[in-house]
């Protein structure tokens, strides 16, 4: 038994009513490093006089690809489309057509304007998918870290009207993959003050403004006040030395989307810190294959 089946284990373990995602091989995705990766960028909207662009990876291989869309972390406020290349390059070795986001920040913007931009481009990715040759039923969204909140949010309420679904077209997506996420940005925000980290908490206060608000985008709040209207397959990485992500703010989470009735695959790494998957590892290698099984489970083909 290899160590991710025994952390995939031990996280079942842990959290007994855990509905782990039923095995069924979608034969599209192989191997990482199966596929030549080809990267070319592209602007996927214009917004408050930006241009919002994307930087695309696809597998050189014949045929309708499954998407996924990847939304940077960056406490809101820094970070760019560049950030999660090494598993970007990683998934679309193994077949998948992976669109790295840029997305309106703070301090210029604030919540939810990051949100409304990932609903534009889950419809920007749907409404072209025949040009891009995509599948526009297998889009799926990962995130890291403030991204893994805003993947979650995403994915919850696609089309509420605060993310400008009112009368637009549908933004849902198949999955979502949350990766050492900030799932509710009050209580880190709270976990913040209490151990010094003042550039969080300015971050925080630059993108949310109040505290109000971070809860309200709280995404186990959300869950515990039944106001998802969509609940996605959802994978959750936890890194064991992640000095950002109180581990305590997690469980709460894996709690509630349970308690939701979510299907939840949760892997724990006890020795990696905050974002061990932006750089090349064994670790980050495990992960990659990880999430490429997670997304085959989960019907992105």
């Amino acid at each position: 038994m290899n160590t991710l089946r025994r952390l995939i284990l031990c996280a079942a373990a842990l959290l007994p009513a855990a509905q782990l995602a039923t095995a069924v091989e979608l034969p599209r995705l192989q191997p990482t490093d199966t596929y030549v990766v080809e990267e070319s960028e592209l602007i996927y909207t214009r917004v408050d006089g930006l241009e919002l662009r994307a930087r695309t990876y696809r597998p050189k291989v014949e045929g309708t690809l499954p998407a996924i869309i990847d939304v940077h972390g960056g406490v809101w406020s820094s970070g760019d489309r560049s950030q999660g290349q090494v598993y970007d390059r990683g998934l679309a070795s193994s077949g998948l057509f992976v669109f790295a986001i840029d997305f309106r920040q703070a301090p210029a913007h604030q919540h939810p304007a990051a949100s409304r931009d990932i609903a534009t481009a889950v419809r920007y990715l749907r409404s072209q998918a025949g040009a891009l040759r995509i599948d526009p039923d297998s889009i799926g969204l990962v995130g890291s870290s403030s991204g893994g909140h805003l993947a979650m949010l995403a994915g919850l309420t696609p089309n509420s009207a605060e993310f400008g679904g009112e009368g637009a077209s549908d933004a849902s997506v198949r999955y979502v993959i949350a990766l050492w996420p900030v799932s509710d940005p009050a209580y880190r925000y709270d976990y913040a003050k209490r151990v010094g980290r003042a550039e969080l908490l300015r971050s925080h206060e630059a993108y949310f403004g109040t505290r109000e608000t971070m809860l309200r985008a709280s995404v186990p709040r959300l869950l515990r006040a039944s106001e998802q209207t969509h609940l996605p397959p959802l994978l959750v990485v936890q890194p064991g030395r992640d000095a950002n992500i109180p581990i305590e703010m997690t469980l709460e989470l894996l709690k509630a989307y349970q308690d939701a009735g979510g299907r939840l695959t949760y892997l724990f790494y006890p020795d990696q810190p905050h974002a061990f998957g932006h750089r090349a590892s064994a670790q980050t290698s495990d992960l990659i294959a990880a999430m490429r099984d997670f997304v085959a489970r989960s019907g992105g083909k």
